[in-house]
């Protein structure tokens, strides 16, 4: 059964994934992804959308790579603005970045860490990222991430995984730390 599937798969395109839900681990899965495109030699990008106060452990280690363009474009979560205005430009000005790269055929992977965040809060209207996805490159992979995802995105996405959250060591009254949480 395998060996049919595999043969009647003969498509080679790039395709667009969607990590959502409320469990721990879309990023971490995305740049999972992406360390087995750098593996490869392929070109790739990040643009995370919200984070942005800290450096993240994934970011120190591949900041640096001479096949990755990292982009922090956030000022913090959303639960933190104080300035609706100031994230809405800051949205805006992330989504100039990630619209470049999504039409530029040098990229092979891109992860849009956070994106989905930008349509719960009304920062991004889905309908131009979903055009400018379906006109990138044939070859080009995106992975977009976060907690929830507009409807329009859904409806183009390839592959859809969901991460679910059983038991989180935080409600557990933790404390997030380096190297887990960031």
């Amino acid at each position: 059964m395998v060996d049919e599937r595999i043969s009647r798969a003969t498509e080679e395109r790039g395709v667009l994934i969607l990590l959502k839900g409320n469990g721990k681990g879309k990023s971490s899965s995305a740049f999972g992804t992406m360390a087995r495109s750098l593996g490869h030699g392929q070109q790739c990008a990040v643009i995370q959308f919200i984070k942005g106060r800290r450096e993240t452990g994934e970011y120190l280690f591949f900041r640096d790579h001479p096949k990755l363009d990292w982009h922090i474009m956030g000022h913090g979560f959303t639960w933190e603005t104080q300035n609706r205005e100031r994230d809405v430009e800051a949205a805006e000005a992330a989504w100039a970045v990630a619209k470049g790269l999504l039409e530029n055929p040098a990229y092979h992977l891109i992860v849009l860490d956070e994106m989905s965040y930008m349509f719960k809060y009304g920062y991004l209207d889905p309908e131009p990222v979903v055009e400018a996805l379906k006109r990138r490159p044939a070859h080009q992979n995106v992975i977009i991430t976060g907690r929830t995802m507009a409807t329009p995105l859904q409806e183009i996405a390839d592959t859809i995984s969901t991460v679910q959250d059983e038991r989180h060591a935080f409600r557990g009254g933790v404390k997030a730390q380096l190297g887990i949480e960031y």
